[in-house]
């Protein structure tokens, strides 16, 4: 009997299937189906059951790559493979309650004119900055690329040679500043870049002395640089890449200033130092959805919103909502309520005894102390004291386990044959979940 004859209709085949959208179903009925044919065809048997399972394997391969949450068990606070950081509830409502409807996104309802999408979230968190006015775009590469291009093309950017630094995802500052037509001039050595350095390499050609945090490398040694306060004093406009966003040194949203900050710059005190414009990141320091931040000089942010990329990076109505509550936050002095903070700043006592209730009903589970990191390249080499949920699993074990858990959307991390669970990036609401997704892992 020609084994053909056995295999299941596509329709038959869809049947069978569930969970994602009927043209998703079908492509997966197909292809099980095709693959049946070319088995058959080669003289071997082929059983309808098999076909649907092929098929149902197919379609759970697809609903596991979808966009989902996770539990982020790994330590590791502004995760950027895991979404960075996680925004506030007040935030998404704003953001829901923005995009359900219509909006004043560019509209005055006070004169009945066209707006500025800039005049909301933007000028709030200049305001928190102690800027003269803000710009949002939909990363910090976006805003550097665009302060340069609407600032400086055709023209000299004078740079030390140890900010020359890789961003995450293999993007280079001295890439970024190529396609925003400027003309990068390098001062300094690695190590080294004192301010005579920036006098020698200024001239009629020099548009702006740019500034790179390195956030996500620590030089240590015989290192010196030069401080935004004496840049300012060279002459053309000083801009500063912040990276990570950190608003105010001091961080006044906070009951208290956390000791791994350690000496972490601060936006405010860049712009107090004469910076003209400062960069940064919405979805790390900053705790709220991704966008890249300009805050600075009035005039120079009006030139930057005038150029045609400014269009191009803007940011959309969601994020400059969202955006909007989280400077409500930091302007009302109590930023706790932020998810970042509030895991930054717990407590190892709270989280220790919350590992305790998990360990107890997970086989093989111990508390265990561990150090979370920022991550996000905020931060680099500074840890945070933690604690969390450990299950010995040596060898290859450790890596099923991590497998497993995956399967049930927790992220964790192996650390000396341990899987290890770190409670800093969880929820404590998320804690029964966590606990579930432990024991059905560990029971398999």
């Amino acid at each position: 009997m020609d084994a053909r004859r056995t295999l299941p209709s596509v329709e038959r085949v869809i049947q069978e299937l569930d969970g994602l959208p009927h043209e998703i179903l079908a492509a997966c009925a197909r292809e099980a189906v095709a693959a049946a044919r070319a088995q058959a065809e080669r003289g071997d048997p082929v059983d309808p059951d098999d076909v649907i399972g092929d098929a149902k394997q197919r379609a759970a391969a697809i609903g596991a790559a979808l966009l989902r949450p996770v539990l982020n068990a790994t330590g590791v606070l502004i995760h950027t493979n895991l979404g960075r950081a996680p925004v506030a509830d007040d935030a998404l409502d704003a953001a829901r309650q923005v995009a359900a409807g219509y909006s004043n996104l560019e509209y005055r309802l006070d004169t009945g004119e066209r707006g500025s999408r800039h005049e909301h979230a933007g000028a709030l968190l200049a305001q928190a900055c102690g800027a003269e006015a803000g710009l949002v775009v939909n990363n910090n590469a976006a805003a550097v690329l665009l302060a340069l291009a609407a600032l400086a093309r055709g023209r000299e950017v004078v740079v030390s040679r140890g900010e020359l630094v890789e961003i995450g995802g293999g993007f280079r500052v001295p890439e970024i500043m190529a396609e925003s037509g400027c003309r990068l001039v390098e001062v300094g050595t690695t190590n080294r870049t004192r301010r005579a350095d920036y006098v020698e390499a200024i001239g009629p050609e020099t548009a702006l002395v740019l500034k790179v945090h390195a956030s996500n490398y620590r030089m240590v040694g015989f290192v010196e640089t030069t401080p935004v306060s004496e840049l300012v004093t060279l002459g053309p406009p000083v801009i500063v890449d912040a990276g990570s966003g950190l608003l105010d040194e001091s961080t006044p949203w906070l009951p208290r200033r956390p000791s791994w900050l350690r000496d972490e710059p601060g936006v405010r005190q860049a712009v107090e130092a004469g910076a003209a414009l400062v960069t940064f990141s919405g979805d790390k320091l900053l705790g709220g959805p991704q966008a890249g931040i300009l805050a600075g000089r009035a005039d120079l942010i009006g030139s930057v919103a005038r150029h045609p990329l400014a269009r191009a990076t803007r940011a959309d109505k969601m994020t400059l909502a969202a955006l909007q509550a989280v400077a409500f936050s930091y302007l009302s002095g109590d930023a706790t309520g932020i998810p970042l903070w509030r895991m930054a700043t717990g407590s190892v006592d709270d989280l220790s005894a919350r590992a305790e209730v998990i360990a107890a009903g997970v086989p093989g589970g111990k508390v265990v102390d561990t150090e979370a990191v920022a991550g996000g390249g905020a931060l680099p080499g500074l840890t945070i004291p933690s604690a969390g949920v450990g299950v010995d699993a040596p060898g290859p074990s450790g890596e099923r386990l991590l497998a497993r858990l995956r399967e049930h959307g927790v992220v964790a991390r192996l650390e000396d044959d341990t899987v290890v669970c770190d409670l800093r990036t969880i929820d404590p609401l998320d804690d029964t979940n966590l606990a579930e997704a432990l024991r059905t892992a560990c029971a398999s």
